[in-house]
C-alpha cells in the first residue's frame, strides 16, 4: 500500500506540473492591498458613505456606488457624483472576508425609485412587521430629499413602497435645511424607528448651523410619525449617525471645515442624550478626518455599530484612488477600525490599513461563495444577492484564514468558461504553495461542479484562486481527506455522547455558513448537475 501511495502522489505531482503549463505566460494582476491588510474592505469597487446594518450575526455594508475599479481605467475624470443610480452591498461574518452581493438599482429610470435623480449615502435597518422581517434602505436624492426602499431580503430586490420622497423640503420644519441628505436610521429596543438627516451651513451659521433633523418613524418604517426636530450640533456639516450603548443615545455627525472651530477639518463629533430625539449634549470627537491617516483630506462619512462585544466605526477614504491614479479624484472606498469604548466612554478611533482582526475562521468544508473575498485583483461580480465572480487571465481572489482542520485533499468548484480555463489554487499568498489545479472545460456560461484532487493541506491558511483565462466561479468547498475522515469517525465512536457538547463549549465563534444567510434567498444561477471527477490518484493505507 505504501508503494501505491507514493506512486499515486507522484502521479498527482505529474498532473500538477502539466496543469502548471497553462500559467507559463500568466502574471498575477497587481493589487494595492497587501496580503495581511484588511482595509479597504473591497478593492474592486469604489463604495462610499457606508451605511451599516447588523442582522443575523452578519454585518451588511451599503454604499454609494462610486464605480467599478477596473472599468474606470488608469485615469478617469474627477468624480462629480451626479449620476449615481445604484447602491453597493456587501456582507461579512468575520469583518475581513466580504461577500460582494452586487449593486442595487435604486434611482434613475432603471432604479426602484425612478423619481430620484441620485442615490447617495444609504442607511439600512431591519424590523419585523406583521410577523415578517423587512429590510429598509434610506437614501439621499442628491441634496433634495430622502427616499426609502423596502425588501424581504437584506440584498434585495428592493422596491419603492411610497413612490416619492419620504422627506422633502415641504416636510414640516425642513424648509430651512441647506442640504436635505445623508440619512441615518436607528431602531430602538422597543422596535420604534427613528430617522436623522440634513446638513449644510446657512450664511453666517458655521458655529450653530441647526440644519440637522431627527424624526420618529411610523410603525411601517416608511412614514413619519412626528414632526422633525432640530439637532443643535456645534459646527455641524453633514453625515448623521445614531447608536445606543446602555441607556444612552449617541448622535454622531461630521463637523465643518471652519478653522475657527476647535475641531475643524471635518471630524466625527459625538453628542449624548437620554432620548433618541434629544436634546443632545456635545461630548467630544471620536474620529479625525481620514486625511490624517491616509494622505488625502475629504468629506468624512461614517457609521458606528456594535458587533460581537466590540464597537466599530466604518468610514470611507480616497486612499485607493490615490494609489491607482496617482492623485485623488473623488473615488472612495470603505474601511473599518475598532472604536474604543472604555469605562462607558467612546474614545478616538485610529484609521489604519491593517484594519481589524478576523473574528472567525472560514470553514473549508462548507460551500462558500466565490464572492467571499479578503484580497482581489481585476475580478468583477455578477448578479444581485447571490453573485458569481468573473476572472480574466491573471486575475485572482484571496480568502483569509480558511480552516482545513485535520486535512483536505479534494476541492469542488462550481465554474464556467466560454473557451476553457485552469484555476490555480495556492495557499499563504498568490505566489505561495500550489495545492492543485482545476480544469474548467469550454462550457459557455453553464456552471459545472468540478471535483479535483489537491496536495493534502491542513490547519488555517490564506487561500487563493488564480485564473489562466476567462472563467466564472460560483462556489467552492473542500472535502476532508480520507485520513481526517477516519480520525473523525474513530473519535466519534470513542466519545459518542460528548462530541457535540465539547464543540459547543470550545468556542462560540461559528465558521461562516452562508447557506443560513437570507441574502442567499435570491435566485441562484442555473447550475448543470454534472460532477466532473478527475481520477483519484492517491491511495491511502487504512490498514
Amino acid at each position: 500500500m505504501k508503494s501505491l501511495f507514493i506512486s499515486g502522489l507522484l502521479a498527482l505531482v505529474g498532473t500538477l506540473v502539466s496543469a502548471n503549463d497553462a500559467f507559463n505566460n500568466v502574471t498575477p494582476v497587481k493589487t494595492y492591498k497587501p496580503i495581511g491588510d484588511h482595509n479597504p474592505l473591497n478593492v474592486m469597487k469604489y463604495s462610499a458613505d457606508p451605511g451599516v446594518m447588523v442582522y443575523d450575526d452578519t454585518v451588511y455594508v451599503y454604499g454609494t456606488n462610486d464605480g467599478i475599479v477596473e472599468l474606470l481605467g488608469e485615469k478617469p475624470s474627477e468624480n462629480e457624483y451626479s449620476l449615481i443610480h445604484t447602491i453597493n452591498v456587501m456582507s461579512s461574518k468575520d469583518l475581513v472576508n466580504w461577500v460582494d452581493h452586487g449593486t442595487i438599482p435604486s434611482a434613475g429610470k432603471d432604479g426602484a425609485a425612478s423619481w430620484a435623480e441620485n442615490s447617495w449615502a444609504p442607511a439600512a435597518a431591519h424590523k419585523k412587521i406583521n410577523g415578517k422581517e423587512k429590510f429598509f434602505l434610506y437614501f439621499a436624492n442628491s441634496g433634495n430629499g430622502i427616499g426609502v426602499l423596502s425588501s424581504d431580503s437584506p440584498t434585495g430586490p428592493f422596491e419603492d413602497p411610497i413612490g416619492g420622497p419620504l422627506v422633502s423640503f415641504d416636510s414640516p420644519n425642513c424648509k430651512d435645511i441647506v442640504w436635505l441628505f445623508d440619512p441615518a436610521v436607528f431602531v430602538d429596543d422597543d422596535g420604534t424607528g427613528y430617522l436623522y438627516f440634513g446638513g449644510g451651513i446657512p450664511e453666517g451659521g458655521d458655529e450653530a448651523p441647526k440644519t440637522f433633523r431627527a424624526v420618529k418613524l411610523g410603525d411601517d418604517m416608511i412614514s413619519l410619525a412626528t414632526e422633525p426636530v432640530i439637532i443643535d450640533a456645534p459646527w455641524g456639516f453633514e453625515d448623521s449617525g445614531m447608536h445606543k450603548a446602555g441607556d444612552t443615545y449617541y448622535y454622531t455627525y461630521c463637523t465643518n471645515w471652519n478653522e475657527a472651530s476647535p475641531f475643524h477639518q471635518a471630524r466625527i463629533g459625538l453628542m449624548t442624550s437620554d432620548s433618541p430625539l434629544g436634546p443632545f449634549k456635545f461630548e467630544d470627537t471620536i474620529f479625525n478626518n481620514p486625511g490624517e491617516f491616509f494622505e488625502k483630506y475629504g468629506n468624512n462619512h461614517h457609521t458606528v455599530v456594535p458587533f460581537h462585544d466590540k464597537w466599530y466605526i466604518f468610514y470611507h477614504t480616497e486612499w485607493l484612488n490615490l494609489q491607482s491614479f496617482g492623485e485623488a479624484l473623488g473615488y472612495r472606498t470603505t474601511h473599518v477600525n475598532e472604536l474604543p469604548f472604555v469605562d462607558g466612554k467612546f474614545l478616538n478611533a485610529t484609521g489604519t490599513l491593517k484594519g481589524v482582526p478576523q473574528l472567525f475562521n472560514v470553514d473549508a468544508f462548507t460551500e462558500q461563495p466565490a464572492a467571499l473575498v479578503a484580497w482581489a485583483a481585476g475580478t468583477s461580480t455578477n448578479g444581485l444577492g447571490h453573485t458569481t465572480v468573473s476572472y480574466n487571465k491573471g486575475e485572482w481572489t484571496g480568502v483569509s484564514n480558511v480552516d482545513f482542520a485535520d486535512g483536505a485533499d479534494t476541492i469542488i468548484i462550481s465554474a464556467s468558461s466560454k473557451n476553457g480555463a485552469v484555476i490555480k489554487i495556492t495557499v499563504d499568498d498568490i505566489d505561495g504553495e500550489v495545492l492543485g489545479y482545476v480544469t474548467v472545460p469550454a462550457n459557455g456560461d453553464e456552471l459545472e461542479n468540478i471535483t479535483s484532487d489537491i496536495i493534502p493541506v491542513k490547519g488555517v491558511k490564506n487561500l487563493f484562486f488564480l485564473a489562466s483565462d476567462d472563467v466564472t466561479i460560483d462556489t467552492w468547498k473542500f472535502i476532508k481527506s480520507d485520513e481526517a475522515n477516519t480520525q473523525s469517525a474513530e473519535q466519534s465512536a470513542e466519545e459518542p455522547s460528548t462530541d457535540l457538547e465539547d464543540d459547543n463549549e470550545e468556542s462560540n465563534e461559528e465558521p461562516i455558513n452562508n447557506t443560513e444567510n437570507p441574502a442567499n434567498n435570491a435566485e441562484e444561477p442555473k447550475k448543470k448537475v454534472v460532477i466532473k471527477k478527475v481520477k483519484k490518484c492517491i491511495v491511502k493505507n487504512k490498514n
